[in-house]
């Protein structure tokens, strides 16, 4: 079981591990131990998280959300396995974590007296330099 907070627990039956071959270091054992770990989460029909943070979650995860609503966590760092494994297990866990809190409401604010004056001295200034650039009469 994989504890997030104090009421929210990820039960085993809603991980799903599999160990494949990693890239990087490792030498010449690389080629035969299964040293990654791909770490699969069936988010979407998951009874353990409320539909608000699944909603955060989907967002915060990006790419690692499969069209059949599953979030894939892979990690490959160590050339240990079970280093893997847990590294893969934290990953999650701050993620649901992070998906936990909701956004701050926007709070609207105006632009100061000062701030628009400002903007519109430099908007003059910029069209009369601008101005100057136009075509030169001779006549003048």
């Amino acid at each position: 079981m994989l504890r997030i907070n104090d009421t929210i627990s990820i039960q085993d039956w809603e991980l799903t591990e599999q160990f494949v071959r990693a890239s990087g270091p490792g030498g010449q054992n690389v080629n035969k131990v299964s040293s990654a770990v791909e770490l699969r989460f069936e988010a979407a029909s998951s009874p353990s998280l409320p539909g608000p943070v699944k909603t955060r979650l989907r967002r915060l995860a990006g790419r690692r959300w499969t069209n059949e609503g599953a979030l894939v966590i892979q990690c490959d760092e160590t050339r240990s396995q079970a280093r893997n494994r847990d590294i893969a297990r934290t990953r999650l866990a701050e993620l649901i974590t992070k998906a936990l809190t909701p956004p701050k409401r926007r709070i609207a604010t105006r632009p100061t007296l000062g701030s628009k004056k400002r903007r519109l001295k430099a908007k003059k200034v910029r069209g009369e330099v601008k101005a100057m650039r136009g075509k030169v009469d001779p006549d003048t």
